[in-house]
């Protein structure tokens, strides 16, 4: 551990008592018998955390936690005061002190106290370098972040834009993926061309093809007139199939062949149109879990899979979810002409606590609430949802030997199922295959954690996936 500490007594027989107790604790502990021996030792430098008595000869505790805290703001400050003394507690607290410590001493709850205080020191220091961290940060196209998970991203991005390969684009809903298309379009040659988007999921199946391949004029009733299709809007840059596991299986064929041939026929027309455009696809969904579901052709899966760029949840991200909190509030305090100062210590502890099953959309609009309802110049605890307040990890312990501590299997169970779907990124193939489940098996209890909605719920119901007719079937060498 080797926190350094500094204790600070009139009384050396405390003095000696504190330093050695906590020293088999693992810190790093000085002594001071006065405020005036304690101001020299902390202009050394070297001291994270000081433990003062109230009453010193001399300056008192009072006066020097005032001079510690103007003077350095990184050191926190714990004081102890006489049993039962809160007025002399409330004004330690008011001087800044993290917290104070009644006497007499209990080492085991000193001990406590101080891992808290150290914490909360910790994150203290964090979101005061935020500010600093948000204006040198790199990132890739508007993507911003520091983690090795998003640098390996950028590494592929940069890889990947200046070729005219097929991208496909993966990564739950939320973490960025039209960003991605939007980065690889303007880092490439095609940067001067359009970018042109389509949701495929938005549209319905009967207008979809027209929104693709166009129409020539009295294809059907309502053609007054040819319409030029979306691939050959993009001739020159960019076309983006988002949600392309949502393309209706009828389609697929059709798109298919136009990614092969890199030509389209507009519906109603007798011949073949080149286009010129790359394309880049992207699916929130399990697309090899949707081939074996029959719902996505698996030779079209393989034309579209040619370079894959998988965005990381934002709960693996680590510390990229604080600085993006930290942009979002510059972002949303300017517009609503506020002055805000980043986060408190204990907000900010909850924002990396938080696992953000909506990614980086719902931290954006977690931090849009927040500036929108705070009254201070600092994000706190209060300001968040309580979604995020009241968050407790799904990671699995047990722990101690009290009988009522233990929770039941089934709770056992449930934490390691989610903890295991959320180490493999929200792919359910991939998580049944760790836990043993079949995958009906792993859609019921899922529902019955309430983690998953009624479509999945509906898939599970299907029994056996449906027969896929002329598809090609992968062998079991290749599974």
């Amino acid at each position: 551990m080797s926190e350094r500490i500094l204790i600070v007594d009139d009384d050396e027989a405390q003095c000696d008592f504190l330093r050695d107790g906590l020293a088999t604790r693992g810190y790093e502990v000085r002594t001071c018998l006065s405020g005036e021996q304690a101001l020299e030792a902390l202009a050394a430098g070297d001291v994270e955390l000081v433990v003062t008595d109230l009453n010193l000869g001399g300056m008192d505790g009072i006066t020097l936690c005032e001079r510690i805290v103007s003077a350095s703001p990184d050191v926190v400050v714990l004081v102890i005061t006489g049993f039962g003394s809160i007025q002399n507690a409330v004004a330690a607290v008011r001087a800044g002190a993290y917290d104070f410590i009644p006497k007499p001493v209990d080492l085991e709850a000193l001990d406590l106290t101080l891992r808290r205080a150290l914490r909360h020191r910790a994150l203290r220091v964090e979101v005061k370098q935020l500010r600093r961290a948000v204006a040198d940060a790199q990132g890739f196209g508007e993507f911003l972040g520091t983690s090795p998970a998003m640098n390996r991203v950028y590494d592929l991005l940069e890889r990947a834009a200046d070729s005219d390969a097929t991208v496909l684009v993966t990564g739950e809903s939320g973490t960025g993926k039209e960003l991605a298309a939007r980065a690889l379009h303007e880092r490439s040659r095609r940067r001067n061309g359009p970018f042109v988007a389509v949701n495929c999921s938005a549209i319905p199946e009967t207008l979809l093809e027209g929104q693709l391949f166009g129409h020539v004029k009295g294809a059907f009733t309502d053609a007054r007139e040819s319409r030029t299709g979306l691939f050959l809007q993009a001739t020159g840059g960019t076309l983006f199939l988002d949600e392309i596991a949502e393309m209706p299986l009828a389609l697929q064929p059709k798109l298919l062949r136009a990614l092969q041939e890199r030509t389209v026929r507009p519906i109603g027309g007798a011949a073949e149109v080149p286009f010129d455009a790359r394309i880049v696809a992207a699916s929130n969904r399990d697309l090899e879990f949707a081939v074996e579901e029959g719902r996505f052709r698996e030779d079209l899966l393989f034309r579209v899979d040619v370079v894959r760029i998988a965005l990381p949840p934002l709960r693996a991200r680590g510390g990229d979810s604080l600085l993006l909190a930290g942009k979002f509030v510059e972002r949303f305090a300017q517009r609503d002409r506020k002055t805000i100062d980043g986060f408190s210590a204990r907000a900010a502890e909850k924002i990396l606590a938080y696992a953000w099953p909506g990614n980086v959309r719902e931290l954006q609009n977690c931090i849009e609430r927040a500036v929108v309802l705070t009254r201070s110049d600092k994000i706190d605890v209060a300001d968040l949802p309580a979604r995020v307040r009241e968050f407790k990890s799904s990671h699995v312990v047990v722990a101690g030997d009290d009988p009522s501590e233990l929770p039941p299997m089934e709770e056992v169970e449930r934490r390691y199922v989610l903890r295991v779907l959320q180490a493999v990124g929200g792919s359910k193939v991939l998580a049944a295959k760790v836990l043993g489940f079949d995958r009906k098996t792993l859609y019921r209890k899922l529902q019955g954690y309430g983690a998953i909605g009624e479509e999945a719920e509906r898939e599970a119901g299907r029994g056996e996936p449906a027969a896929r007719g002329n598809l090609p079937r992968r062998s079991s060498k290749s599974a």
